[in-house]
């Protein structure tokens, strides 16, 4: 038999009716059987789609014109969001947005997991989806003998020029790096030139604190020393009171990664700090911390509600970067043991105890699998063990110490909803059993879903 042809050539214009979208929200039509990805195409739309790449079972394509236009189909109101990578969805309804996510999970837990008995709730989204981030890392770039800064076009390392302002990162923030840019291209600081590594000013990290209005600039360079420094500082220290540090960050390397091994205070303190759920955070220049303080209350709240915690229980925090959830969990638990592989981060997080005055709260460096096992060697017993892994998931080995263990329940926050499912199969074949998920609208207008998972062990 020979093999089927695809129905369609490469360059070929063709109508095609969008049936469904995948989790990077591209919409999926079908001709005569044969899918085509196209980014920015929405379920129960007919579109003029030019084929751009054909493959022999499913083939992409470009969206050329919108013939019959989805109810959920919106003005994006970003100037550049068809240049830029940030965002992805900014062309679709919020409900729509919060829907998709909703299935993305289902979807995962079915294909991946095997489970689908199991209530997934309706995505917490936010009120108002916009200027939700507290942190910008902005590449800089030089256009006519000028600073310029913008976030990078899709898939490139071009500066998108025509940016001066990021519709979903706090307006503080598009204002600090406004500001440092001006002052910095005025006093002759130059950028760094990524194709012959020479120059100066990589990229301006602002973080902003949302509770506390404070503000630290983060100036990434190529080497230490920066002319000029004093009249920088000064100009920007004495025009925006809210700015509480500067610091530096060098990075000499020819990478493409943001930030380097050496740090420095440069002015003011090296902490700033922000409350969630009133509980006091200090933030430092490379400390992981939450970027959406809002919606970050509304998922620890939910990790909170499935650990049912009275006041009696022992809790392990698993990946406890900087003591985020143990402190929410030590404000409830008789004691909470947390441990991170990062250093820095445990030591921000034994901080973050002393500032809340939460002395139920231990932390520890190591790997969370080798700690937990040594830990049920000594005999502690958790009542509830919480985790918050990065994108791929749980380490076999820690789902097997947290199986080992044995406690009455886990919370699983999660922010790929690929490796929970993965994970949730293997902690229900290991005697636990899933009872619901609840996702969250972390990152509105991106395709990244967080969700909170609560399992119980069966008896």
């Amino acid at each position: 038999m020979g093999k089927a042809t695809p129905p369609v050539k490469k360059n070929q214009m063709i109508e095609l009716s969008f049936e469904d979208i995948t989790h990077e929200g591209a919409g999926v039509g079908k001709i005569n059987g044969y899918p085509l990805f196209v980014p920015y195409g929405l379920p129960g739309e007919k579109a003029q789609v030019k084929v751009i790449k054909v493959k022999k079972n499913f083939g992409f394509g470009k969206l050329i014109e919108v013939t019959d236009r989805s109810t959920d189909r919106v003005d994006p109101p970003c100037d550049v969001f068809y240049k830029c990578g940030g965002c992805q969805l900014q062309h679709m309804s919020y409900a729509m947005q919060l829907e998709m996510k909703q299935n993305q999970v289902k979807s995962a837990l079915k294909k991946i997991g095997h489970i689908e008995e199991i209530p997934v709730h309706p995505t917490i989204g936010m009120d108002d989806p916009w200027r939700y981030r507290n942190k910008v890392q902005m590449p800089v770039g030089t256009k006519n003998g000028k600073l310029v800064t913008g976030f990078y076009r899709k898939r490139s390392h071009d500066i998108i020029e025509d940016m001066d302002h990021c519709i979903i990162t706090d307006e503080v923030n598009d204002r600090m790096v406004d500001a440092v840019r001006e002052i910095a291209s005025r006093l002759g600081i130059s950028a760094y030139d990524e194709k012959n590594h020479r120059g100066l000013l990589r990229h301006i990290m602002v973080r902003s604190g949302k509770e506390t209005n404070e503000t630290m600039i983060v100036l990434i360079t190529r080497k230490e020393d920066i002319p000029q420094l004093h009249k920088l500082v000064d100009e920007l220290t004495e025009t925006y009171p809210h700015i509480k540090s500067i610091v530096q960050n060098i990075n000499p390397e020819k990478t493409n990664v943001i930030l380097g091994k050496k740090t420095k205070v440069l002015w003011g303190a090296e902490y700033i700090y922000d409350e969630i759920g009133g509980i006091r955070f200090a933030i430092s220049a490379k400390s992981f911390y939450q970027v959406n303080p809002v919606q970050t209350k509304k998922l620890y709240d939910q990790a909170l509600k499935y650990a049912s915690i009275t006041g009696s229980e022992t809790v392990i925090d698993a990946y406890c970067g900087i003591g985020t959830i143990s402190l929410f969990l030590a404000q409830k638990a008789k004691k909470v043991y947390g441990v991170e592989v990062v250093p820095e981060a445990v030591s921000d997080a034994k901080e973050n105890a002393k500032l809340n005055h939460m002395d139920n709260a231990e932390f520890f460096v190591g790997q969370a699998e080798k700690v937990m096992n040594w830990w049920n060697a000594q005999g502690l017993r958790p009542d509830v063990i919480v985790v918050d892994p990065p994108r791929k998931g749980c380490d076999e080995e820690l789902l097997q110490a947290m199986i080992d263990m044995k406690p009455k329940r886990i919370v699983y926050v999660s922010c790929n909803p690929s490796t929970l499912a993965r994970d949730l199969r293997i902690l229900e074949d290991g005697g636990f059993e899933t009872k619901e998920v609840q996702p969250v609208d972390m990152f509105p207008q991106t395709t990244h879903i967080e969700s909170v998972a609560e399992l119980v062990l069966k008896l």
